[in-house]
């Protein structure tokens, strides 16, 4: 709604104490402009324009951006024009206007930026401000999230979240290990399926192997028992774990950590008489287990720096109180 009029027109007084503001219902994209003089004005003419129903009563104004309830009439005389409000009936809840695998708290505002200007200035104050009021909110973090914080300038972003330079180059660098773990964690878990399929199969060559050929594979397995058991006197490897070296395609994924650690203290040539292999096959397995180790090491020490970010959330100078936030539908 367009108003016109003069500077002396009588009715400029009156629009002097109106806030324009966008209204709209939970799970709506339909809104409403709105001048109203204080937050109960807006709320009674919520149920006009929003057609609800006044048995529903009392509506809750909550912001659309990111679900903070709005209750204070000098909080809301705070608020800037066309702030957008979504209300809220009877036991409504307040619910995401998008999904996104892990940014869905992202409001569907931060989108809606001109093609023309950088997109990613608007979105990444909104990732920021989100990690100001929650530092936890990390882990729900995507990956291009993630990696959007970590390319602001340092600058940029300790104005936004009001410290200081140096604690938010701490953050950044933080936020730059958790980037490297999921990249880790990703790679396990390929390996992992790697290791599976091969498992699978070598049972089913196994399964199709002649029967015929059963009693000379374990005339075989007695010999190999027993040179095994002649040479594991040099060496501390149970029978247990030269068995796995043996036999499984990727042994390193079958030891435990002790397990490993001791492959991997072994002498080769002391193992390779053992296993009854070359030198060269023996130091490759060993290699192997090394690196599952490391890998295993690093991952442990991922998830304690997880934690010990977690628990110094409210470490940080100068964080402002969260607002008080209006429940979200677990749908």
């Amino acid at each position: 709604m367009e108003v016109t009029g003069g500077a002396g027109a009588p009715e400029s007084g009156e629009n002097q104490g109106l806030k324009p503001c966008l209204l709209r219902r939970n799970h709506s994209c339909e809104q409403y402009g709105v001048a109203a003089s204080c937050l109960e004005d807006l709320r009674s003419k919520a149920y006009d324009i929003l057609s609800i129903d006044k048995s529903l009563a009392p509506v809750t104004l909550v912001l659309a951006e990111d679900g903070t309830i709005v209750d204070d009439d000098d909080y809301f005389l705070c608020l800037p024009s066309n702030t957008k409000f979504v209300a809220l009936a009877g036991n409504e809840k307040w619910a995401y206007r998008n999904s996104d695998g892990g940014t869905a708290w992202i409001s569907q505002e931060s989108f809606d930026v001109d093609e023309t200007d950088d997109g990613a200035g608007p979105k990444w104050k909104n990732v920021a401000r989100q990690l100001k009021e929650d530092l936890s909110s990390i882990i729900l973090l995507s990956e291009e999230d993630l990696q959007m914080l970590i390319d602001v300038p340092c600058s940029d972003l300790a104005q936004e979240l009001c410290q200081s330079r140096v604690t938010v180059q701490g953050l950044q660098n933080t936020l730059q290990q958790v980037l490297d773990q999921r990249e880790e964690a990703r790679q396990s878990k390929q390996l992992l399926e790697l290791y599976l399929q091969a498992l699978e199969k070598e049972g089913r060559i196994l399964s199709q192997q002649p029967e015929s050929t059963a009693g000379f594979s374990d005339e075989m397995d007695a010999v190999d028992t027993g040179l095994s058991r002649e040479s594991s006197s040099e060496i501390a490897l149970s029978s247990q774990i030269l068995t796995a070296l043996k036999e499984k395609s990727a042994p390193e994924l079958s030891l435990s950590s002790q397990d490993l650690e001791l492959v991997t203290k072994e002498d080769p040539k002391a193992l390779a008489v053992a296993l009854n292999w070359d030198l060269k096959k023996t130091e490759t397995v060993q290699h192997a287990c090394n690196q599952e180790l490391s890998l295993r090491l690093r991952q442990i020490q991922s998830l304690h720096s997880l934690r010990n970010v977690s628990a110094r959330r409210n470490s940080l100078p100068g964080e402002l109180r969260s607002p008080k936030r209006a429940k979200r539908d677990p749908t």
